[in-house]
């Protein structure tokens, strides 16, 4: 059985969003999706910079099995991303919810994290998903 931080917020689409001290957003895809994909082999995440919005497609992960769009929970900005996953993309399988962090984000507008679920909502919609 995965285990989900329950501080987090998660998207359908199997990300999640840690807000920072900051103010600031991790993202990165949750454990659930990681096992489903199996072992990754390659991470393309977005450039610093780039302005993304809730729903776009903004990174790849590719296992061994297939390569799956990785999708924005909420608008923002990229303010850096996580660059150990291009040497060791199965970061994202051994630790999904620490150091297998896709990007940091800015926060455009927060009532989106509104729109995402939390840890008791997020586990419901994998079991209904699985049946």
């Amino acid at each position: 059985m995965s285990e989900f931080p329950a501080e987090f917020k998660y998207a359908k689409s199997h990300e999640w969003v840690e807000i920072q001290g900051d103010g600031s957003a991790l993202v990165g895809i949750t454990d659930h999706a990681q096992g489903l994909l199996g072992d990754l082999v390659f991470v393309e995440t977005p450039e610093e910079g780039d302005e993304i919005s809730q729903g776009d497609a903004c990174a790849v992960v590719e296992s061994v099995k297939a390569a799956s769009d990785v999708y924005a929970p909420i608008s923002g900005e990229v303010i850096s991303v996580n660059e150990d996953l291009e040497d060791a993309p199965e970061t994202i399988n051994q630790r999904p919810h620490t150091d297998g962090w896709l990007f940091k984000m800015t926060v455009k507008d927060k009532t989106e994290l509104d729109e995402l679920m939390n840890v008791d909502e997020y586990k419901e919609f994998i079991e209904s998903e699985d049946h």
